[in-house]
């Protein structure tokens, strides 16, 4: 049972790798303006959602008095994720 969980958790790295490697690469590519436009919106709301979190996060360490305990590879996986979500959404809008 504790090697399907490493496979499980293997794979679910590896997911994490390729959404953060496409993130950065369709930042990279030059397009039309259509893509620009797509790729613009998915970065705006990923970013508006990230520092959402954070926001929340810093106003409950806040209120319980702790220091706030961030983890980077949760917050890296989750703006992946978003930004993996909302580029799908913005494509089929917008059509590409």
């Amino acid at each position: 049972m504790e090697n399907l969980g490493l496979v499980l958790f293997g794979i679910y790295l590896l997911v994490m790798l390729i959404l953060d490697v496409i993130m950065f690469v369709s930042w990279m590519k030059p397009g039309d303006e259509r893509k620009q436009l797509i790729i613009w919106k998915a970065s705006t709301f990923t970013l508006a959602a990230t520092m959402g979190g954070l926001v929340l996060d810093i106003a409950e360490s806040l209120i319980k008095s702790q220091p706030v305990t961030t983890n980077p590879f949760i917050l890296l996986s989750v703006t992946a994720t978003i930004y993996f979500i909302t580029m799908i959404y913005y494509r089929r809008k917008y059509g590409n």
